[in-house]
């Protein structure tokens, strides 16, 4: 070991989880570290760090004195800092007792490293270390689908970059992705390992529950009278159906329904119809047309199933930026909904969805959000806490975490977690997440674009990643406003200047 390579010595009192250090050299936080003692080898995390110089104290209040010790002292400071035990560099076994005082503290080698963040078998790489650029770092892609995952950040930390480079491992190694694209990002990019399925955003309604009925329909839970003839009419067409004497259009059957009710002014007990009852089916009779013809282009009764679609090997993506928050909700939900019906019944007699499946749900604080109830933040909440038996990993991408959900967040066990300024956005993660500690915490706020903290069970020890660019086209970037305010500038005096011409040689053709 040489003397550049030795970080500090330990000083004071430490403990097996945490040890305080001193030295005249600056490491970075981030950086790994390696503590020697009672014959073992113990990894470590530079967690934070103090410059200090003990002549220049905080209870100087003249500068002109600060000047004169400098001048005696020149450039003589200490670092102290904290280094958080990560394990046993064979096993990552947190040791039991602490390193005595004076211990000396050395930079972890790229071989130690390279072993813990390699993974040969099942690992995706992401990105390389910021503090060592030269380590590559892989993640378990089995421990990552089937324990879910958050990606989180402010705009434009990466978060749409990071899908990316995840997506695009999961094609390299045949795996199948299904990405609910809220924004239409995805649907133009190009993966290098595997082509993008673009999946209109349609309906069937032959194969719509009740409840995402109601939502299309926009019934208010407390329209009582209304949701018992909605109820009735879903129930007699579904009988219908398993009858095989559906003739017309589903949503046409149940208008015939209603309106049959409404003509004969009672119902099949030969039970008159009160008023009240006469004006909730007509309410409900018009919501069924305002549903066909707000949803026209939508719901579409030779629609297919969404998990007949859905490719192995391929980006399969969802384009749900033409539609509204309650038609996205409703896709999202019943596509959750039949996948993890078919993927237990795949289980148990290999009929249905056949292969395991990352979902993506791009903007999850507004289909699973904190403060009200929607369809997709119960099925999503289903799969985190069910998927993990049934093969199906959800990975919840958001820009403002604190608005997401906490029960469900708190299902998810890996974090991805980018640039966080947001005091309450962080005590939300914290408070949902087991594996981000306050000293992971206080770094978020000065993370650099691209830049994250990896941490869960994907990973063998909490990681700071420079995530790697994807190569693919761009994504998820901020429109050059100014380059589109020239551009259109450019096109209207070119319009102006034909229009010019045009017009001198009609005038021009009238003087002859």
């Amino acid at each position: 070991m040489s003397e550049e390579d030795i970080v500090g010595r330990c000083i004071g009192e430490s403990t097996p989880s945490y040890v305080t250090f001193i030295s005249k050299k600056m490491p970075r936080v981030g950086e790994y570290v390696v503590i020697e003692f009672d014959g073992r080898k113990v990894l470590g995390l530079v967690t934070f760090l103090v410059r200090g110089n003990i002549a220049i104290s905080s209870d100087i209040y003249d500068p002109e004195i600060i000047e004169r010790i400098k001048a005696i002292e020149g450039e003589d400071y200490y670092i102290r800092g904290v280094v958080r035990i990560l394990g046993d560099v064979e096993n990552l076994e947190i040791p039991k007792v602490p390193p005595p005082p004076g211990t000396i503290i050395h930079k972890a080698t790229r071989d130690i490293l390279g072993k813990i963040f390699w993974n040969e078998k099942t690992g995706i790489k992401i990105g390389r270390l910021i503090s060592h650029p030269d380590v590559e770092v892989y993640i378990d892609a089995n421990k990552m689908i089937s324990r879910h995952l958050a990606i989180l950040a402010v705009t434009g930390a990466g978060k749409s970059n990071t899908v990316a480079i995840i997506v695009d491992q999961l094609l390299k190694i045949g795996g199948c992705v299904l990405i609910f694209d809220m924004h239409s990002e995805y649907v133009t990019a190009r993966f290098e390992n595997g082509r993008v399925n673009k999946i209109r955003p349609s309906l069937n309604p032959r194969l719509l529950s009740l409840p995402e009925l109601e939502i299309l329909m926009n019934i208010p839970s407390n329209a009582f009278i209304q949701l018992r003839y909605l109820r009735k009419a879903y129930s007699h067409v579904k009988d219908l159906m398993q009858k095989n004497k559906l003739k017309k259009p589903l949503i046409e059957e149940m208008k015939l329904y209603l309106q049959a009710l409404l003509e004969s002014g009672e119902d099949k007990k030969s039970k008159k119809l009160a008023s009240q009852d006469r004006s909730a089916v007509a309410a409900v009779l018009n919501k069924l047309d305002d549903l066909t013809e707000k949803y026209k282009h939508i719901i579409d009764e030779k629609a297919a199933d969404y998990l007949n679609v859905i490719h192995l090997g391929e980006a399969n993506v969802i384009d749900l930026g033409s539609v509204d928050e309650d038609f996205a909700d409703v896709i999202v939900s019943h596509v959750l909904r039949r996948l993890l019906s078919e993927r237990k019944r795949y289980k148990r007699f290999r009929e249905g969805f056949p292969y395991p499946i990352f979902v993506v749900i791009e903007e999850a604080h507004i289909l699973a959000p904190g403060d009200r109830t929607t369809l997709s933040k119960y099925w999503i909440s289903r799969i985190a806490r069910e998927g993990r038996k049934f093969g199906i990993g959800l990975c919840l991408v958001s820009q403002r975490p604190k608005a997401i959900d906490a029960n469900t967040l708190s299902q998810v066990n890996n974090m991805i977690i980018l640039k966080l300024v947001e005091p309450t956005d962080q005590q939300h993660v914290q408070k949902a997440s087991e594996v981000l500690t306050k000293d992971l915490m206080d770094y978020l706020a000065s993370l650099n674009p691209g830049e994250a903290i990896v941490l869960g069970m994907m990973t063998k020890i909490p990681a700071l990643v420079k995530i790697d660019e994807f190569k693919g086209k761009s994504i998820g970037q901020d429109i050059d406003i100014v380059g589109e305010w020239k551009k259109a500038l450019e096109e209207e005096e070119k319009k102006r200047k034909d229009e010019i011409v045009e017009r001198d040689e009609i005038l021009g053709c009238g003087d002859w």
